[in-house]
């Protein structure tokens, strides 16, 4: 009996029929399905894990740092969320007694070759195995794989535990030094903090954008301009430091102008290479707005449709043996390539435009030509793979450019031009591709022209531009940090712990706090050089060199950085201390106050509940509730009903909604009711400011229509008694059956959410009325 071990389950069910030639006997044990297949005279039996079924975890010991003593556990036993893990284990255990040969069908990556070399040792009890290898998840490329099968790549397996016991190593120390640090500082802060040896290079560069963002002073400048023949010339000149300058310079124009010179210069566009995934998180980030992590999650579901190929990839090459216009031939016949592709049959153009960067184990993404039932979003990115991957075999597209130059009085102009002669592989790559397409009207050199409408404008220098979450994906990679696979994964983690935020990317005054203090402390945390050095070391593991040498190596420098915490915990621990302040006050910020200009902030009381307050107090006693046990985030607009700022409602196994923060708002006028399904709150909203200017927005605060509202309980703060009395009138006649409260509560009862008044008054007024009316 040979058994093939897999990583995923759909995974495992096509290696099954693939080996089978389309027959396999679907089984279970403990619960987890696996396939039994009869192939030449070979039993053979397909199960499959389901990610990591192993992880490392302190083999004893305290809580204290440094802790080095480490071991393999079942990770149903390490991690709470890892439950489900356990009867994968079990099955595969269950299975494995009585094989003649273990083959490792994983994902050909060091993740895959990892997960699978603990699968045959600690659930097999062996380490002896062949490997298969696929870069898709067709029927040819698994049966290959299956009959081309070589030895277990133990090297990679290697390397990937050495990277998995550094960054356990570096994560947990470095984090219970910080923790440390804080609880020394004597704070009951229960903020998590994490740093680690990619975390920190990269929290590293964003706070040193920051800091160059903070630290730039904007320079007034000008620009002269004129108009001919409707087409903006703009001075030679550039940017005047002085406005005197530029007013001179415009003085010195004339209304009658000759073309000094016109430019006409063809060039050709080559095509651009196929994806890897960086490139492909980068453009879908472009082009279709999903973030780095989501299109790697979408782009597995591709792959494990069979729709694409191996998405981890740093390959910019699609290799011969492919048979790319096999996949051609199998897109023209999808109606949405039907005529590109066949376009591309007829001229018989196969061979792709290539980058540089290679992978030894897998190609450039590409289509595999089969079709699969998969979501919206996956068909988005799909579409973007599949046009890509068409462009990378097109023509050059040619492109003209166009610059005239204007002789007005003594000064001199120029404008600039451009347009797509043929467009080539830009009809394969539409919708995606964007060019600037400016066409200037006829110029001929020794021509009058009537020059008008000359300006001057004032403009101001920018500062540097923020990193978004595809281009800091960018550069790790340009840095070597990290892998294609976790880059996304660490700049979401320093999101987590409170370090980033925003679409463009700003580090908080915490995640500051935390790169200064690491950065006095030891440096070498968020040194890129000290990162990049250990990856080589395990790239060479790969290659058969010593895994314990990479690892005695990493523990080295790390014992070198736990010392210097040992006698800086009181410092670190203010300084991290007056971040997080920081950050909790700035988050605390709602907008401005509609009734006094003030600022209006998210408060806890002693009681532990929150609500809105301002500035104001006391002069201004504006309040409004808040749901408890609930984030608060700001959105950086106000309501265009009431003008209150709006906020999003994030909780903990619910979905987030957007509200304003006033409770009497006619947003809510239907709140409560059980029919009711909330749309976006409300329809249109506009930019609001606080006093450090306006509010960013929150990244991900768009909320579908039709989402249903859920329970959500708020607590009233305390208010003026002339507003309760108001608030209470108005609740009894309500309830003595006038019109509704416009602020319905969230649980769907008849209680109002505001904060003015009290339900009693409601409550009393409903019982006399039915006291009333049995008499």
């Amino acid at each position: 009996m040979k058994l093939v071990i897999c990583e995923k389950p759909k995974v495992a069910e096509k290696i099954a029929y693939a080996i089978g030639r389309g027959k396999a006997v679907r089984k279970s044990a403990n619960g987890v399905p696996y396939y039994e297949v009869d192939r030449d005279g070979a039993h053979i039996v397909v199960v499959s894990a389901v990610g990591h079924l192993y992880t490392l975890r302190q083999a004893e010991g305290s809580g204290g740092y440094p802790v080095y003593n480490i071991e393999w556990a079942p990770s149903s036993e390490v991690e709470k969320d890892a439950d489900y893990t356990k009867k994968y284990v079990d099955a595969i255990k269950k299975l494995a007694p009585g094989a003649d040969e273990y083959i490792c069908a994983c994902d050909y990556d060091i993740e895959g070759s990892l997960i699978g070399y603990n699968a045959l040792r600690f659930a097999c009890g062996t380490e002896a195995g062949s490997r298969m290898k696929f870069s898709a998840l067709t029927s040819e490329d698994l049966e290959a794989a299956y009959l081309e099968r070589g030895k277990l790549d133990v090297e990679n397996a290697l390397a990937g535990e050495a990277r998995h016991i550094l960054d356990w190593f570096y994560g947990i120390n470095l984090s219970r030094a910080l923790m440390a640090s804080i609880r020394s500082a004597g704070a009951s802060y229960r903020q998590t903090m994490s740093i680690g040896r990619v975390q920190g290079p990269a929290l590293a560069i964003l706070a040193k954008k920051e800091k160059e963002i903070g630290v730039f002073v904007s320079k007034p400048y000008w620009e002269l301009w004129c108009k001919a023949k409707d087409t903006r010339f703009d001075s030679v000149r550039g940017r005047f430091e002085r406005k005197e300058d530029a007013t001179a310079a415009m003085g010195a124009s004339a209304a009658d102008g000759s073309v000094e010179k016109v430019e006409r210069k063809e060039w050709l566009q080559a095509p651009p290479p196929p994806f890897d995934l960086t490139s492909l998180q980068v453009e879908a980030h472009r082009a279709l707005g999903i973030a780095p992590a989501r299109t790697l999650e979408l782009a597995q579901t591709l792959y494990e449709a069979s729709m694409i190929s191996y998405p981890r990839t740093s390959s910019q090459k699609l290799p011969a043996k492919l048979n790319l216009k096999r996949i051609v031939e199998s897109l023209s016949k999808n109606p949405a390539y039907e005529k590109i592709a066949k376009a591309q049959l007829a001229e018989g153009r196969f061979a792709p435009a290539e980058g540089k960067k290679e992978d030894p184990a897998h190609p450039a993404i590409h289509p595999t030509g089969q079709g699969g039932q998969v979501g919206e979003k996956e068909t988005r990115l799909y579409d973007l793979i599949v046009k890509r991957f068409l462009s990378c075999m097109g023509k050059p597209a040619k492109r003209e450019t166009l610059k005239v130059s204007l002789l007005s009085g003594t000064e001199h102009y120029a404008a600039s031009g451009s347009r797509t002669v043929e467009q080539g592989w830009f009809d394969s790559y539409a919708p995606y591709v964007k060019m600037d397409e400016i066409t200037l009207p006829s110029f001929v050199e020794g021509e009058r022209v009537a020059v008008t409408g000359f300006r001057v404008d004032e403009k101001k220098t920018q500062p540097p531009r923020r990193y978004t979450a595809a281009s800091i994906i960018s550069e790790l990679e340009k840095m070597n940090l990290g892998t294609k696979a976790t880059r996304a994964s660490v700049i979401e983690t320093l999101f987590k712990r409170g370090y980033l935020e925003g679409e463009s990317i700003r580090a908080t005054p915490f995640g500051l706090a935390v790169y200064d203090l690491l950065a006095k402390v030891a440096p070498e945390i968020m040194d890129e050089e000290l990162t990049k050095s250990i990856e080589e070391e395990m790239g060479k593991i790969a290659d058969g060199e010593n895994e314990k040498k990479a690892i005695e190596d990493g523990k080295k420098v790390l014992d070198a950085i736990l010392k210097k915490f040992a006698g800086n915990e009181k410092e670190i621990g203010f300084g991290l201390l007056s971040g997080l302040r920081q950050k909790d006050f700035s988050d605390s910020m709602l907008g401005k106050c509609v009734k006094c200009g003030g600022e209006l902030r998210a408060i806890r009381s002693r009681a532990g509940k929150q609500f809105v307050g301002c500035s104001g107090y006391p002069d201004c006693k504006a309040t409004y509730p808040l749901p408890q046990e609930a984030k608060i985030m700001p959105l950086g607009k106000a309501c265009e009903k009431c003008g209150t700022p709006m906020v999003r409602v994030i909780r903990k196994a619910k979905k987030p909604f957007e509200m304003c923060i006033d409770p009497m708002c006619e947003t809510k006028k239907n709140w409560g009711q059980p029919s009711y399904q909330r749309s976006v709150a409300p329809a249109v909203a506009k930019p609001i400011a606080s006093a450090a200017g306006t509010l960013p927005a929150t990244p991900h605060a768009s909320v579908k229509p039709n989402v249903a509202v859920s329970p959500t309980t708020l607590a009233a703060p305390a208010v003026p008694a002339p507003l309760k009395k108001a608030a209470a009138k108005k609740k009894a006649t309500a309830a003595a059956g006038g019109a509704p409260s416009p602020a319905a509560d969230l649980r769907g009862k008849s209680a109002p959410i505001g904060a003015q008044g009290s339900n009693r008054e409601a409550k009393r007024a409903a019982k006399k009325k039915k006291t009333g009316e049995k008499k």
